[in-house]
């Protein structure tokens, strides 16, 4: 009697098409549905040319600062406003290049959330530096009547 070797689990495998949960033996169910995520509604990923340009753009708007700041080429009153422009620069690029954020209708909820994130942290912002402007303006020694 011959016996016939076994075979293993890795010969004769049919190749699974990309996109496809290994679970699912051959069938076409994309691997957002057998794993419980809802497809992205087409909202782009970007490409690795898309990811370059705003890396270097990134390497660029940080050595812009850098640069200024080490050389002493603005006075600081100039320089300040400079590096808040640059760095608000930044923050667009990275928005846009990294986060995917722009003003396609599938991405308005993304936008609502994060206007009323931004909204949230500059009401903590400017009302804890106004706490601590009034309350180092009260408490500061002879800003006060003296005590009879």
């Amino acid at each position: 009697m011959s016996q016939k070797p076994e075979r293993s689990d890795f010969e004769g495998a049919q190749p699974k098409a990309a996109g496809h949960h290994p679970a699912s033996h051959g069938t076409t169910t994309p691997v957002d549905a057998v794993d419980g995520h809802d497809s992205h509604g087409g909202a782009s990923h970007g490409t690795v040319k898309s990811y370059i340009t705003g890396f270097l753009l990134s390497v660029i708007l940080t050595a812009i600062p850098f640069a200024l700041t080490m050389a002493h080429m603005m006075s600081v009153a100039t320089l300040i406003p400079v590096l808040v422009g640059v760095g608000v620069v930044q923050i667009l690029v990275h928005l846009y290049y990294f986060l995917h954020m722009n003003t396609s209708s599938s991405q308005v909820w993304n936008n609502a959330a994060f206007v009323f994130t931004v909204i949230v942290v500059g009401i903590l912002v400017i009302g804890s530096l106004w706490v601590m402007f009034h309350l180092n303006s009260n408490m500061m020694a002879g800003g006060m009547p003296p005590a009879p």
